[in-house]
């Protein structure tokens, strides 16, 4: 029990950023507030006697009964010069200090008292990510962040961290890793945060007595970083190592020979291979498995119905069935792992208000950008905290003033703009320019009109998106999430100058002003250049390179706009222009649902397949790949499905006409297959599986290169 602590504070020293009387920072927002209309300025410092107590502590027994009889409960009592917080427990105790710090960030704080507690008991983030990963520093700032908006769960996982996974789980981390690991989990203890430590061995795992203790030897090395929280991940694999028997059994083992030993060990998490209902193998019965197995106390998390979804009463009602205990869900928002060229920066919804009591756990797995990830994270502290009464749009406004005070409104204007993920291969889409859409669908229906109504405000809509992306390129606030964004930030501005620069065309053409419409068009040209010169240069990563933004409702609308305009243009002066500055004709080809989406890049004379993340199982006469625009002569062709054998299985075929195909013949070098000829009169590239054997394979790399 921690003994009463009082504490003399002021409250500018709390402050850091003052706000108006309306701009309250509060979150998450608490359960119940109870003001009496009274305040106090914060315009001057003003001493407090801060008294801090838990529960069952007898000193202060008028105030302690108020206190919620909930994890992580607390009550705080603000008086003229005083203020009381009982926590339920030590947590509590800093989640009421917390609010009263927030509190004090405003012009005023009010008098009165507040009752609080979180729905969800266990709620933050997973660093679950493929990408570039989070530096040493920015995971300590996430952390504080964490601690700052009351989420008490970090899940360090980076799919890249080689003594996390394969090849080294099985050793010790170097000294240097070893103590930047120690310094994280310090970090989060200040912060009231598990640091919970996962594992990932299904690549190469062998099930017997030798890796069984190499880790309990990894864990007990955690341990003594001072790691109390664990978790084991068995996500996308393939072979011996997603046997859910051998997987139930080796949590046990860790269970009973560590968990239960330890006493003060946090109940394991678990990441299974079916972790989401459309991978789901009701015949093998992996899922029930795992139910009647696994100990009843070990977490099991879930995805939802596909591997990026939200989550609602019937997904929760279906995999609890399964797992007979309360899912733990992973929710694949605003991770981009898969649409790198986006920068996802929209409100967390889509997660339904019913669904508090069947959840054990929700962990947010977030962008490999920290910074701007901190956006969709604040909605997740309110989410996990208020499921029943989570307002998206109210958090996500907070957010913004959260981030930058100072240009709240520049950066709403950018995230509005920059939150749809495009087209994908999870089919995940989120909305965009929500505001400004019916502007332009209403400018579009009235596009042949020699007045367009609605011209004005896309006019000036296309203003606000330069004047935002001008005003945060120049600003010295938060300048860590300004260098996170900045490809993106001036990407929009040259979006918002092609915007105007569309309608100026639009505009001399009624005119008929044909000599300022070439003129403008040329303009336009030259900043489809720009456009075309910030995606081939920032963010050249590579799965998804390049830098996308507005991509749902503004250029969709810009370039609708110079297809009629240059049309018309060409119509009534026999000119050729081209209609259309910026197109992908390629197309994919498969008859695997999974991959059905999977978008195409363009570079150069090459064209590819964007990569996959997970495994894709291919079944007989399955095949994938790639229509040309035309028939071509192809210079080569490079295929990587992680594993060379799938090239005795299957078949690189090429077709003109898409339906006489022939086998072309290549070289292996490791896991790549390479085209050993140039082939001419293509217009169709595949691979095809063309034996009775199904298999998986993970889609590394798919190519064609053009003469």
């Amino acid at each position: 029990m921690m003994k009463t602590k009082i504490l003399f504070l002021a409250c500018l020293l709390l402050s850091v950023t003052q706000m108006s009387a309306n701009d309250s920072l509060l979150n998450p927002i608490p359960k119940k507030m109870i003001f009496t209309g009274k305040k106090i300025s914060t315009k001057k410092s003003i001493p407090f006697r801060i008294i801090l107590s838990e529960k069952d502590d007898k000193t202060f027994k008028k105030h302690a009964h108020k206190a919620p009889n909930k994890k992580e409960g607390y009550y705080l009592r603000i008086e003229k010069n005083k203020v009381y917080i009982v926590g339920n427990d030590p947590r509590g105790v800093y989640y009421g200090l917390r609010t009263f710090q927030q509190l004090s960030k405003n012009s005023e704080i009010p008098l009165g008292e507040i009752i609080d507690y979180p729905d969800l008991e266990y709620r933050g983030v997973v660093e679950g990510f493929y990408g570039t990963p989070w530096s040493h520093e920015k995971r300590l700032r996430q952390i504080e962040f964490y601690g700052e908006n009351k989420l008490n769960t970090y899940i360090y996982g980076p799919k890249d961290d080689p003594y996390h996974s394969s090849p080294n789980w099985r050793k010790p981390y170097p000294t240097k890793e070893a103590e930047q690991l120690q310094e994280l989990v310090q970090e989060a203890n200040k912060n009231y945060v598990d640091f919970v430590w996962a594992i990932h061995p299904g690549k190469d795992i062998q099930w017997n007595d030798t890796d069984r203790q190499h880790l309990l030897r990894k864990f007990e090395d955690m341990y003594q970083l001072g790691v109390r929280a664990f978790a084991v991940f068995f996500d996308d694999i393939s072979g011996e190592g997603t046997n859910p028997q051998k997987q139930a059994e080796l949590l046990n083992f860790l269970h009973t020979e560590f968990v239960e030993k330890k006493k003060d060990v946090n109940p394991l998490i678990m990441c299974p291979t079916e972790y989401n209902k459309g991978w789901s193998n009701p015949e093998k019965r992996y899922l029930e498995t795992l139910g009647e197995v696994l100990h009843p106390s070990i977490h099991i998390m879930w995805t939802g119905n596909t591997v990026v979804a939200d989550i609602d009463k019937a997904t929760m009602e279906w995999i609890n069935a399964k797992i007979k205990r309360k899912a733990y869900i992973w929710w694949n928002f605003p991770v981009s792992d898969y649409v790198r060229n986006h920068m996802l920066l929209g409100a967390a919804y889509g997660n339904t208000n019913d669904i508090k009591d069947d959840m054990s756990g929700f962990v947010s797995n977030p962008m490999e950008h920290p910074e701007a990830s901190m956006i969709a994270i604040y909605g997740v502290a309110d989410y996990t905290w208020n499921v029943a009464t989570y307002d998206s749009e109210r958090a996500w406004h907070k957010a913004m003033a959260r981030l930058m005070p100072q240009n709240k409104k520049a950066l709403l204007t950018f995230a509005k703009h920059s939150s749809d993920l495009g087209v994908n291969g999870h089919q995940y889409r989120r909305v965009e320019s929500v505001e400004f859409a019916p502007v332009a669908k209403e400018f579009l229906k009235n596009l042949t009109r020699e007045k367009n109504p609605q011209i004005e405000r896309v006019q000036k809509e296309f203003d606000n998106i330069i004047s935002a992306a001008k005003q945060l390129l120049s600003t010295k606030e938060n300048p860590l999430l300004i260098e996170e964004l900045r490809p993106w930030l001036l990407q929009l501005e040259v979006v918002g100058q092609q915007g105007k620069q569309a309608i100026e065309l639009y505009e001399a053409l009624h005119q008929k002003g044909y000599a300022k419409f070439k003129a403008g068009y040329a303009r336009l040209q030259n900043l489809q250049k720009q456009q075309f010169n910030i995606d081939q240069t920032y963010n050249q990563n590579p799965y998804q390179p390049g830098v996308r933004v507005a991509t749902l409702v503004v250029e969709p609308l810009i370039a609708e706009i110079l297809k009629y305009s240059v049309g018309k243009y060409n119509q009534e002066t026999g000119e050729q222009l081209a209609l259309t500055l910026n197109f992908n004709p390629n197309k994919l080809i498969t008859n695997i649902q999974q991959i059905k989406y999977q978008p195409l890049l363009q570079k150069g004379g090459g064209v590819r397949i964007s990569p996959a993340l997970e495994y894709i199982s291919v079944k007989k006469d399955d095949f994938l790949g790639i229509e040309l625009e035309k028939v071509a002569s192809v210079k080569t062709i490079s295929v990587d499905l992680g594993d060379a054998k799938h090239f005795e299985k299957g078949r690189i075929q090429i077709s003109t006409n898409g339906i006489d195909w022939k086998d072309i013949s290549g070289s292996l070098r490791n896991s790549r297959w390479n085209s050993s000829e140039n082939v001419h009169n293509v217009k169709y590239v595949r691979f095809i599986n063309n034996t009775d054997t199904p298999f998986q394979i993970r889609l590394k790399h798919f190519e064609i290169v053009t003469e």
